[in-house]
């Protein structure tokens, strides 16, 4: 088939169509091209001298053997935020004390999950003491009778989780509400972490002093393996698998906040460590030996041991609306003391938040946080039974030593703000609970007298702080990282080598203030 030759009008009437189509595209072309170089999208380059240039290339000004090169455009479409899940308190079931049937999904994967892995951060170095705690257990593994045994010696509730749902049975009441707030930040772990955490069964008691004595389960061939048994603290002579305390998420007896809104607080409210008193402070109850030998260190019109001490009357504080206890107001000195009371103390991880050098009375007890802290790194040692002397040498050095001093407050600063973050107190409630359901050798079951428990059936009857409290610390939806990943156990020459570290760090504390009351004494 031929086709039909076009006319001479013809012709010229189609190109002339096919002329006025180019110059279109081409204007076309000119408005995209300036219009990448606006001044919005390019502050750097004069719009004008700059399309002024282009176009005389365009135009034929081109150097010789001169090149444009024009990149593409591209639009990117940008990536959809994944709409975060949230659990809203249902108090229809609260009221009466059930929870819903489907409250929590069996499982919710991760933005990590999803994306790069690789961003998972590791843990700081303190979670490797969960392997410490649960070696007691790494060769016997832990078995129904051993947790048996350990609600029958010094335990105030047993908690079975069976598929992301939690269930107590209630030995006895617990001091306050400790117990209540425990199980709190429990069930907000479960929020966090849904279908994460396994099966598991476990004894906890919420007293300060641990009961499980190592000496009672001494190795041998013979031995009998230890009773787990989870608490707030531990110390060299007993087996205690340590646990975060109750305060994290408020303590509402005594007005003292949930852990993030303290830390918010305190950075807000903090002064300059050099424009704060040079004074060593403590306030509190004087109520064990320790505490009533160190308020003889008192200032008084005899001596001077540049310390501030305060008494804490808590009936009164609680009658008059926690106005002199608030913590906040007790971080304006340069040195704040730590000492505990007839066991161990809540109080260290406040101090330790004031930005003032930490002045730790030797302590017994230990709990989940404290073995990650370095002694001249993090706080100053004080010794336990010369404490005036002892106080009144670190603040003399601190004083002449103002850098060095600070460089222990920041360090400290550091470490609660970064390592010591509610994010990470969930890690390692996460990780402690999760190996030591590596070494159950059993399948958990409800206990007869367990009760299910859930936010709701906590939070939906509670009043007053309580129930403040509890809606202010509560997960909101499951959060969109995994968890921080485990650092290795240590080794048996690293762990040497640190507690060796440890020990050298406070005997040369010793050493200097030794040699420092020697002088005093010659030339006096």
């Amino acid at each position: 088939m031929k086709w039909p030759v076009p006319s001479g009008w013809q012709f010229i009437i189609n190109g002339s169509l096919v002329i006025a189509l180019v110059c279109i595209i081409h204007s076309i072309d000119e408005i995209r091209f300036e219009s990448l170089f606006k001044l919005d999208r390019i502050p750097l380059f004069h719009p004008e001298t700059f399309h002024h240039s282009i176009s005389e290339a365009i135009l034929g000004n081109t150097p010789p053997n001169s090149t444009i090169f024009l990149a593409p455009t591209t639009t990117e479409i940008p990536k959809k935020p994944q709409q975060k899940l949230q659990f809203p308190l249902n108090c229809t079931f609260g009221i009466h004390r059930t929870c819903p049937a489907n409250y929590y999904p069996t499982s919710f994967p991760s933005q990590d999950d999803q994306d790069s892995p690789s961003t998972t951060t590791t843990c700081p170095d303190y979670f490797r003491w969960i392997y410490e705690d649960l070696r007691p257990w790494k060769e016997t593994g832990i078995t129904r009778e051993m947790v048996e045994e350990s609600a029958r010696v010094e335990s105030y509730f047993r908690l079975v989780i069976l598929n992301g749902r939690a269930y107590i049975e209630t030995y006895r009441k617990g001091f306050e509400t400790r117990d209540l707030f425990t199980q709190w930040g429990i069930l907000q772990l479960l929020r966090r972490y849904p279908g994460k955490l396994p099966n598991l069964d476990l004894v906890f008691s919420v007293s300060d002093r641990p009961a499980i004595k190592s000496a009672d389960y001494s190795t041998g061939p013979n031995a009998t393996a230890p009773p787990p048994s989870f608490c707030y603290c531990g110390t060299d002579d007993t087996l205690s698998i340590v646990f975060p305390d109750w305060s994290f998420w408020g303590w509402a007896e005594v007005n003292i906040k949930p852990w993030e809104r303290i830390l918010e607080e305190l950075k807000q409210g903090d002064k300059r460590w050099m424009d704060k008193e040079a004074y060593a402070y403590w306030k509190g109850t004087p109520l064990s030996r320790n505490r009533r030998d160190l308020i003889k260190c008192n200032v008084s019109d005899k001596q001077d041991w540049g310390a501030r001490f305060y008494l804490l009357n808590w009936k009164k504080e609680r009658e008059e609306g926690f106005k002199q206890s608030n913590l906040s107001s007790q971080c304006m000195h340069r040195y704040k003391i730590y000492l505990e009371g007839f066991g161990w103390s809540v109080s260290e991880k406040y101090i330790l938040a004031c930005n003032s050098v930490t002045l730790l009375v030797k302590p017994r007890y230990y709990d989940f946080f404290t073995r990650g802290l370095m002694p001249m790194h993090h706080y100053w040692p004080i010794k336990q039974y010369d404490q005036c002397r002892s106080i009144k040498f670190a603040v003399e050095w601190g004083n002449n030593h103002e850098q060095e001093a600070q460089d222990i407050v920041n360090a400290a600063s550091d470490f609660i703000h970064e390592d010591l973050k509610m994010d990470y107190v969930y890690d390692y409630m996460f990780h402690v609970l999760r190996e030591y359901a590596k070494l159950m050798r059993y399948k958990p079951t409800i206990p007869e007298r367990a009760i299910e428990i859930c936010s709701e059936t906590l939070a939906c009857p509670a009043v007053g702080l309580h129930k403040t409290f509890m809606m202010e610390s509560m997960v909101k939806g499951p959060t969109d990282v995994s968890p921080c990943n485990m650092p290795p156990p240590y080794d048996p020459h690293a762990f040497n080598t640190l507690l060796r570290s440890k020990a050298n760090s406070v005997s040369l504390v010793e050493l200097w203030e030794k040699r420092y009351w020697e002088n005093q004494a010659k030339h006096n």
